[in-house]
């Protein structure tokens, strides 16, 4: 019988007996999945899902702190390639719909027996086998696309004036690029380069097509050693899919085929004989992508001076009491994606962006609960958190003691 491939998961329930009997219960190796760790509440989750970077996270959909929603939502920041499954009440599916973009490969409905849990584990399981299988097959080439967009992006463009501009947006929308010639679409380049795809190249361009086909209009070929995709889209587009689509790509090459993968990524284009331009401003973002930690270059990156690690830190420094500052957000501040962002700062400060953000946030609340007559709910308030309860928790993980005791605990050694 073939080995099984492994895949790694986490498993997230506030319902402490619940959690501990999936974990312990399910036999995690005889299904193909090696559990790397536990949480009780969607903080503690979203830290490990960045912390341990696994392949499946299994979760209750209601969660303090963080629903289940909003951590599939960040962890779709952090990590698009990894698959989602819900575990929850029959109450939340219509809430759980929600959700569906967010790579949710399963929803479970509670209560569920632990040969139940075992039977679906062992389905998602095929599941991920059967999409990873499915991006290393070769695709199909649509000739009459390629034919016209293929010479736009390889070579220089002479002639850019409004005619010809109005004839290539023409051609474009006879062959299905465009919704038609009054199609205001912006063009993105994006260049993706594995180790090697001197084996299965048609299977890397397919692979690279599936994943763009869920965010984005486009057309995807091989040229050289590299995919090149032409991205269509306007601005909200690419400001919300484009640097989930490039950490995609790189998460999937090395997860479905074994293989290092760099990606570049172009400005956005308004006409179609700017393509080469933007297939040379990829290529440069794919050469600084060589040297990135998370692989994905978008080409303002490549105009930017100074340490990314240190100008996040400044932000994080200037902004930690803002309740919304996420990765995601900081990453957007400093036009690079949360995938890179996250890997940079992991490498450079030794931690996790949540762990600077809360350690921050801590520091803060110690030098305000010892220093001042504020409220608690004030004080958390200060430092980015609305909930009290949610504060009092992160402090107590992070000073091993509650906002009120170390507060009583000072006054009480002042006074003796």
């Amino acid at each position: 019988m073939a080995e099984k491939n492994l895949y790694t998961v986490i498993v997230a329930d506030d319902e402490d007996e619940l959690r501990e009997a999936v974990c312990t219960m399910i036999p995690w190796e005889a299904l193909g999945f090696h559990l790397v760790g536990n949480a009780s509440n969607g903080l503690d989750a979203l830290e490990l899902v960045e912390q341990l970077e696994p392949d499946l996270l299994l979760t209750d959909i209601r969660m303090p702190f963080i629903t289940g929603i909003e951590l599939a939502r960040q962890v779709r920041e952090i990590r698009p390639a990894m698959h989602i499954a819900f575990l929850s009440g029959y109450d939340d599916f219509e809430y759980a719909k929600q959700a569906i973009q967010y790579n949710i490969i399963s929803y479970m409905l509670k209560p569920l027996t632990m040969d139940g849990l075992a039977a679906e584990l062992k389905s998602i399981h095929e599941r991920i086998d059967h999409q990873y299988a499915s991006l290393r097959r070769s695709g199909i080439v649509q000739e009459d696309r390629a034919s016209f967009l293929i010479p736009l992006v390889l070579e220089h463009c002479d002639n850019t004036s409004d005619a010809v501009e109005a004839a290539l947006r023409a051609s474009a929308a006879a062959c299905g690029l465009l919704r038609g010639t009054d199609d205001r679409s912006q063009l993105v380049v994006l260049t993706a380069q594995p180790d090697d795809n001197s084996e299965n190249a048609a299977g890397f361009v397919r692979m690279v097509d599936q994943l763009a086909n869920k965010y984005l209009r486009h057309y995807a070929f091989f040229c050289n050693d590299h995919v090149v995709a032409v991205l269509f889209g306007n601005p909200s587009d690419f400001d919300e899919y484009l640097h989930i689509l490039a950490d995609e790509i790189c998460q999937l090459t090395e997860r479905a085929l074994g293989q290092h993968c760099v990606v570049g990524v172009s400005r956005a284009a308004a006409r179609f004989c700017e393509l080469n331009a933007g297939y040379r401003q990829s290529m440069e973002a794919l050469a600084a992508a060589k040297e990135t930690e998370g692989g994905v270059s978008f080409t303002p990156d490549v105009r930017k001076g100074g340490s990314l690690c240190e100008r996040a830190l400044e932000i994080i420094e200037q902004h930690y009491s803002d309740e919304d500052l996420s990765l995601a957000s900081l990453s957007a501040m400093l036009d690079v994606s949360p995938n890179h962002l996250s890997a940079c700062i992991k490498k450079t400060a030794g931690e996790t962006f949540i762990n600077i953000l809360v350690r921050r946030r801590m520091e803060t609340a110690q030098q305000l609960l010892l220093t001042t007559d504020l409220q608690i709910q004030e004080i958390a308030r200060r430092c980015g958190y609305s909930d009290q309860h949610y504060f009092s928790y992160c402090f107590k993980k992070y000073s091993g003691t509650s906002p009120g005791a170390l507060r009583r605990s000072h006054t009480a050694g002042a006074q003796a």
